[in-house]
């Protein structure tokens, strides 16, 4: 069973502690003898004060440490023989949050003023010594509290510290194992298929010089060595790419559609809706769908203009490549290995693509991309 489910938010914690803190002073100031000079009303208010006080201890314990003391001079000086409780568990709060030298001379101050209170409210010889004892308790007091805040901010630091070093070493193993990883594919497969793919070039080259026909499965191998290696390749740069290179995005988009503008392809970008931030993996995913579509149709389509649209809905990302080169139906009932990548990514984020050829001629890649729910 998960013991952190059933744990109480901070803040009611510290208003539980804080009431309870209050229900102690007043319970021990209000079961002595009244205080001689009848501030008895004006006492008990500072009592509770000074325990409800502690409620703000995590988000302003020097501002609490503060309040707290001037309280405890306060209902002390109204006559009352309540131990400074508010202010050693607003002295741990300042101490266990770092702010060990601030705490150690507001109590030294607060003992000076503490001392003169209990002189100035005792009278006849047995003052003096109704101080000492009095100093003596709060003083160990204090140092308990002191001691108690210290060590659980060394204890929470090196809790910190440990969690730290657990991420950078899983990082660090995880980078490892990437590297190893593109090792191993680089010296496993690169070589294979670069073999595959120059021999199916020469084999095709071949039968051209010679008037042949080229088969349709000497093709196939030959376009699937050529997608087989540049896919390869793109997973060897992202499993070698660090964390201090982000991954190119939507906002990288206009950068690729005028990257693909040349003077035999016309690529023109359209961004409708109201641009706005979307989930890492749905730009990631948008950059590689207009990316693969315009690779494929500068490499087969024999297009002269391609045009490329961003919309922006409220609940999804929509993209869409439009080109008038020469697609047949065949081509998109046989997609390349590409166009499987552009399926499964989509596929991941929930999404739907098409890829079709067009009625006007050409081809078309649709997909809506959700941006609920994608990290």
């Amino acid at each position: 069973m998960d013991k952190g489910r059933f744990a109480l938010p901070a803040h009611v914690t510290d208003w539980a502690i804080a009431v309870g803190v209050a229900a102690l002073l007043l319970g021990t100031g209000l079961s002595g003898p009244p205080p001689a000079g009848g501030g008895e009303l004006i006492g008990a208010l500072l009592l509770a004060a000074g325990g409800l006080a502690l409620a703000a201890r995590r988000r302003a314990p020097l501002v609490v440490l503060a309040a707290t003391g001037l309280l405890a001079v306060g209902y002390q000086a109204a006559g009352f023989e309540a131990l400074a409780v508010s202010y050693l568990v607003a002295v741990y709060g300042a101490v266990r949050a770092g702010h060990r030298t601030v705490a150690l001379a507001a109590s030294l101050a607060l003992l000076v003023l503490l001392q003169l209170t209990a002189l100035a409210s005792h009278d006849g010889p047995a003052r003096e010594s109704v101080a000492q004892v009095r100093s003596t308790i709060e003083i160990a007091w204090l140092i308990a509290a002191f001691a108690a805040g210290e060590a659980v901010r060394q204890a929470e630091r090196r809790a910190d510290e440990a969690e730290r070093t657990r991420e950078e070493t899983a990082r660090r193993r995880a980078d490892e194992e990437r590297l190893r990883i593109a090792r191993e594919l680089h010296d496993a497969l690169t070589h294979q298929i670069s073999v595959v793919t120059l021999q199916s070039e020469v084999a095709v080259h071949v039968a051209r010089r010679r008037g042949e026909q080229v088969p349709e499965a000497l093709l196939a191998i030959q376009e699937a060595g050529r997608e087989a290696s540049r896919e390869l390749r793109a997973t060897l740069e992202a499993l070698r790419d660090d964390d201090t290179t982000p991954p190119p995005g939507l906002d990288h988009i206009p950068h690729l559609v005028k990257r693909f503008h040349t003077a035999d392809l016309d690529t023109t970008l359209t961004i409708r809706g109201h641009p706005h931030a979307v989930p890492a993996a749905v730009g990631r995913t948008a950059y590689r769908i207009v990316q693969e579509s315009l690779t494929n149709v500068t490499r087969h389509a024999a297009a002269t203009t391609a045009s490329v649209l961003i919309d922006h809905r409220p609940d999804a990302l929509a993209i869409r490549v439009d080109d008038n080169g020469t697609a047949t139906l065949h081509s998109a009932q046989t997609p390349g290995l590409g166009l499987l990548g552009m399926h499964e990514r989509v596929a991941a984020l929930g999404g739907r693509l098409r890829t079709e050829p067009r009625h006007a001629g050409g081809f078309t890649v649709q997909a809506e991309l959700p941006v609920n729910g994608a990290t």
